[in-house]
């Protein structure tokens, strides 16, 4: 267990002293989050690399099954379709059922889908692959809006208000680092059609490892003690009742709507990089490393942006220049893509569009809690991270000359329309403020006769 909260990080007191506000309000922090964090990472990271697992190998997994390169699509998309509906119920199962009993649920469903979609390849006589691999693959799909929201949630209820943003950061990127794995790992296992199986089975693994730690580690849905006062008020309100004030939040909205799209737009960019890039004559290798590029960059400027805004609270600042800054290297994009043999500018454009785009969705989804708060964390992560629904749109902007417009629409009503108040942190301050006033006066009633 680690120390309270509130000390550790001002001056050294005597003994004399009064105590820390932290320990005066009862708020602590429990080195096991950190356990919490890295299984709900591991989930975050599997369930993606399950997602994409087919695709940089769709041409070997077809001819292999006998099915067309179509079907092989669908077992991607499958996670697309099931996101749209499965999204409102896993914001109910976070703020009903608890953290612990979602994440342990997810991590068995993924672990299952896994070994569902693996039997065609493992089994001998079975008519109809597809109906095991999709049916696999809808298992895991299940699980991704649930482990996608849950980082917020975490972050919240676990960790003090300076290492919020950074945990979000981990357990959100892991998903990015899945999609890494995929891409990488498949074209490395699967040469020719009888490394098939060895895929399947590697992909188990860490699927199986995941399910393992859920079960056993996971002890608690929150803290016995909370971490902050906003950890104390995360989930005050009713579902119902949540949904209504994030609807009349107009800073909720407005973020809702552009951050989502913009998710959206990498969502598009990640799956159809590739076509956009082989029909002007660039290989596959040169459309992955594009692809890696964005993933790697994205995942350390998350670090280092995290680390920063843990420490200034300048989400709306870091927010908006990320944002407007990918507008500019979207338009960068749309143009150099449509040449030929623009090799190192093409790599130099993917590299900061990760940079600059990728690296601020943790902050987005932490801005996100702060001015729809004291709505369910998970709840108000919903806006922000509904990218996946908005997959479909954001293909079709990459196949348009014209798709740079969205984001530079979307990023200039961000910039010029969005505005809040950061009521978590405003929260806290008023009861720190309050038992620091009762600290300071605690002295003077004792020596009144």
């Amino acid at each position: 267990m680690d120390g309270g909260a509130g000390g550790g990080r001002g001056a050294r007191r005597g003994p004399d002293a009064p105590p820390a506000l932290g320990a005066v309000l009862g708020y602590r922090v429990y080195a096991r989050r950190w356990i919490f964090l890295l299984v709900l990472s591991l989930l975050n990271c599997s369930n993606a690399a399950l997602w994409l697992s087919f695709a940089p190998v769709a041409d070997i997994i077809a001819h292999h099954f006998v099915l067309s390169t179509k079907q092989i699509n669908w077992l991607s998309l499958i996670y697309l379709v099931v996101s749209i509906p499965s999204g409102v119920v896993a914001i109910w199962v976070l703020d009903s059922v608890g953290l612990r009993w979602a994440t342990i649920t997810c991590a068995w469903l993924n672990f299952a889908g896994s070994i569902f979609r693996a039997l065609p390849s493992l089994a001998i006589g079975i008519e109809d692959p597809f109906a095991f691999l999709m049916g696999g693959q809808s298992l895991c799909a299940l699980v991704q809006t649930v482990v996608i929201f849950s980082p917020a949630k975490l972050a919240a209820l676990w960790f003090p208000e300076h290492q919020r943003v950074t945990a979000n950061m981990i357990g959100t990127m892991s998903n990015s680092l899945g999609i890494l794995m995929a891409n990488l790992l498949s074209p490395t296992l699967v040469k020719k059609e009888k490394d098939i199986p060895w895929m399947m089975g590697i992909y188990i693994i860490p699927a199986g490892l995941t399910c393992l730690l859920a079960t056993a580690c996971l002890w608690d849905s929150v803290p016995p003690s909370p971490p902050s006062a906003g950890a104390a008020r995360c989930s005050s309100e009713r579902f119902l009742e949540g949904l209504k004030l994030l609807l009349h939040n107009r800073a909720y909205i407005t973020l809702a709507v552009c951050f989502g799209g913009g998710i959206g737009i990498f969502s598009g960019f990640l799956a159809l990089l590739e076509q956009v890039l082989c029909v002007k004559g660039y290989s596959n290798e040169f459309a992955g490393l594009c692809g890696a590029l964005f993933i790697i960059f994205g995942v350390l400027g998350a670090l280092v942006l995290s680390l920063y805004v843990d420490q200034t609270k300048q989400f709306t600042e870091a927010v908006k220049i990320g944002y407007c800054l990918t507008s500019v290297v979207c338009v960068a994009f749309a143009l150099v893509s449509q040449l030929q043999g623009q090799t190192l500018a093409l790599a130099t454009i993917c590299s900061l569009l990760g940079l600059f785009g990728l690296s601020v969705v943790p902050i987005a989804m932490e801005l996100a809690v702060e001015c729809s708060f004291p709505a369910g964390c998970g709840r108000a992560r919903r806006g922000p991270a509904d990218g996946p629904e908005r997959a479909a749109s954001g293909a079709v902007h990459l196949h348009l000359p014209g798709w740079r417009g969205p984001p530079g629409l979307e990023g200039c009503c961000l910039t010029l329309f969005f505005h809040t108040r950061y009521r978590r942190l405003e929260a806290e301050a008023r009861v720190s403020c309050s038992i620091q006033d009762d600290v300071d006066r605690a002295p003077q009633l004792v020596a009144t006769p």
